[in-house]
């Protein structure tokens, strides 16, 4: 069974920082591209980042680029994200995502096939 699981989430306040970590099982992931989304309450599931399986090549949502950080660890299957300086706009639901074979770097939520359950992250005074 392929899983991938998130940990990492939880209440901070403005300027703090997490790590997220997404652990993948039941398959390896490291010939693909592997991603960052986040859905707030009511709102649309957005794009947060991306990074290419060789880790060489990362792509930013403009909202996070220079706070977030992407990485991975072929070794062990993980996959971080490092927030840095949050904002209560950060407050959502985390979600990590495989991508499909060919994809080198998806933006789009439409090429990834597999998703995490996703990590709460509330940043609140």
């Amino acid at each position: 069974q392929v899983q991938l699981i998130e940990s990492g989430g939880g209440l901070v306040q403005p300027g703090d920082s997490l790590r997220l970590s997404c652990k993948a099982s039941g398959r390896t992931f490291s010939g693909t591209a592997m991603g960052w989304f986040r859905q707030a309450p009511g709102k649309e599931r957005e794009f947060i980042s991306v990074i290419s399986s060789d880790g060489y090549t990362t792509y930013y949502s403009p909202s996070v680029k220079g706070r977030f950080t992407i990485s991975r660890d072929n070794a062990k299957d993980t996959l971080f994200l490092q927030m840095n300086r949050l904002t209560p706009q950060a407050t959502a639901v985390y979600y990590c995502a495989a991508a499909r074979e060919g994809f080198s770097a998806p933006t789009s939520d439409y090429p990834y096939e597999y998703w995490g359950q996703g990590t709460q992250v509330t940043v609140s005074s």
